[in-house]
């Protein structure tokens, strides 16, 4: 590990004049990507700005048809919130499957997003309900924070602040996780909301995408047997030593069915 300086924040205010007055600072959530990389020499920021003590920043509320999770809230908090239950079932059952015991009670959803790991499970959940991100500059919605590979619309100096997640008519999330991450290798969220069907694939890309043509079909005819016939295509998936893309276009079409069979 490369030699850096330690702060922490008191405030999202302070966290933000510290991430200005840096070389290349970087913020410190659950440290579930950041710490592991920077231990490996892969990463070496100037200073590391630590949010863990910006109490602002935690908390689940559900108010009006929405639940709010700040950033700093753990993946287990989510997971065993009795609010987030009762509104999404599905939201509390994917926080429920990320990593371990370790991860879920160190790792964040603000951190998560942020970070945007083609396999992580936050991503489908905050395009597949139609979520909305909040940062101490704006707001952004869900279907425009994602832009590419370990890549968001964040800009310099921007922090994740909470998550907006508007309360759907009903929702699913299915997952194939790897054996041993437990990160997803396809994950699906479908979700019936005011807006429409969406059905929203993590792990199968570089990055969480739609799938217009389930949600096409979904519209008309809310059953599982409406995807028969839909396939995934292939092209531009992730091919590793994990799952090949063909595998990964086949799982997205049964986790969706999956989705589409929990809700029914």
């Amino acid at each position: 590990m490369y030699n850096f300086t330690y702060h922490r924040a008191g405030s999202v205010d302070a966290a933000a004049a510290k991430l200005a007055e840096g070389d290349d600072p970087k913020l410190l959530a659950g440290g579930m990507t950041l710490l592991p990389t920077m231990k490996q020499r892969l990463a070496m920021p100037s200073d590391l700005v630590d949010l863990n003590e910006i109490g602002e920043l935690k908390g689940i509320t559900v108010s009006g048809g929405t639940v709010t999770i700040g950033a700093m809230t753990r993946h287990a908090e989510v997971a065993a919130s009795a609010e987030v239950r009762q509104a999404i079932p599905a939201l509390a059952k994917l926080a429920g499957l990320i990593g371990d015991p370790s991860v879920r009670n160190r790792g964040t959803i603000g951190g998560s997003i942020a970070n945007n790991d083609p396999s992580a499970d936050y991503p489908a959940a905050v395009v597949g309900l139609g979520a909305t991100v909040v940062t101490n500059k704006r707001e952004i919605a869900g279907d425009d924070f994602f832009t590419g590979m370990f890549e968001t619309a964040l800009e310099d100096g921007e922090i994740v602040t909470a998550v907006r997640f508007p309360v759907p008519e009903k929702a699913a999330y299915c997952k194939f996780p790897n054996p041993a991450s437990r990160y997803a290798v396809v994950g699906v969220m479908v979700a019936k909301t005011a807006g429409g069907v969406r059905v929203a694939v993590t792990g199968a890309g570089p990055c969480v995408f739609r799938q217009a043509d389930m949600e096409k079909a979904l519209s008309s005819n809310f059953s599982a047997d409406a995807l028969s016939g839909i396939t995934q295509p292939a092209d531009d998936l992730n091919d590793d030593i994990h799952a090949s893309a063909a595998y990964r276009a086949s799982l997205v079409a049964v986790g969706a069915k999956r989705a589409v069979a929990e809700i029914a």
